[in-house]
């Protein structure tokens, strides 16, 4: 029986004024893996309204149960105001009180228990509301699957108290440069630079704060320049990532889309080099289309089939 995950948090829509584009990183994580075959339980409320009905077909096409969908009526399916500047960058407004700040308890438990994972996934921006972060706890406290956790922190919505309670709750940990520098400034002596991350200060300060919170790993993204693994046993794996090729049209979602492939190659059992070259690499290709999930489906199987070819690899690390 294949092993089974949940992700937990917002489902969303960004408003480009031009253009509504389903999102949220815990929803393109669950998208990213329903795409490689995995069974995903998507653990998110949205409204009976038409962002709603947008998040529901993204569910259909990409084969997902909607054991773990809670529709709120009356409510607001999550929405993001997305302006575009003349130099192409993005400026996102978050509302508050949305649908997912609404998940409710006990059927959030009644879809995880159903669906029994192996890995469970969340972030910090569906915290910010007492409502679902509940929700959070009561699913964290019953599940004996490994927690990943995303930290994805959201300018406006950072707060300590639940990056340290999450950071508590998480066995691997998954941040960006940026995230791992204010990670440090809480709760390490010194902030490295993180230009270069196979210097011993880097190495040494991410140890400490690992042993800390007992984190069995802690896996940094740094864009262009590849990934670094870190494990509680002493492995550190770096991939220098393949680029971003002559076709770039966004980043957007590129680390929901290598933590996809990051938990694949755990639960296929691939060794972390194979892992993170095969992350970063899927990663890079998304920033070849526009949007965080791809439009057309069947490119994932297009990475999946040289990928199965090598089967005889076993996974190294917690």
């Amino acid at each position: 029986m294949e092993q089974a995950v949940t992700v937990f948090g917002e489902a969303l829509v960004d408003d480009f004024s031009t253009a509504r584009v389903v999102g949220g990183a815990p929803f393109n994580l669950a998208r990213h893996l329903a795409g490689f075959g995995l069974p995903v339980t998507m653990i998110t409320r949205i409204g009976d309204d038409a962002n709603g009905a947008l998040v529901r077909d993204e569910f259909a096409r990409f084969g997902l149960p909607e054991t773990g969908l809670q529709i709120g009526p009356g409510e607001a399916t999550g929405h993001v105001q997305v302006e575009v500047g003349v130099d192409g960058s993005h400026r996102f407004t978050i509302l508050p009180d949305q649908a997912y700040d609404h998940i409710d308890s006990a059927q959030a438990l009644a879809a995880s228990q159903a669906s029994r994972p192996s890995i469970f996934c969340f972030g910090t921006l569906a915290q910010r509301d007492p409502r679902s972060r509940a929700a959070l706890h009561a699913l964290l406290e019953q599940s004996q699957a490994v927690r990943f956790l995303d930290l994805n922190l959201r300018e406006g919505f950072v707060d300590e108290t639940i990056v340290f309670d999450s950071l508590q709750q998480a066995d691997i940990v998954k941040v960006n440069e940026s995230e791992l520098q204010q990670l440090f400034k809480w709760y390490c002596h010194t902030c490295p630079d993180t230009v270069n991350m196979e210097c011993i200060s880097v190495d040494t300060e991410c140890r400490a704060m690992m042993h800390n919170f007992s984190l069995s790993a802690l896996v940094v993204t740094m864009g262009v320049r590849g990934a670094l693994y870190l494990s509680a046993d002493g492995a550190h794996v770096a991939d220098h990532g393949t680029g971003l090729g002559t076709s770039f049209v966004d980043a957007v979602g590129a680390g929901d889309a290598f933590n996809a492939v990051f938990l694949l190659g755990r639960l296929r059992g691939w060794t972390m080099e194979q892992t993170l070259a095969r992350a970063n690499a899927f990663a890079a290709s998304t920033c070849g289309h526009a949007g965080a999930v791809p439009a057309d489906l069947s490119c994932y199987q297009e990475w999946l089939t040289p990928w199965q070819q090598d089967s005889s690899t076993t996974f190294s690390g917690p």
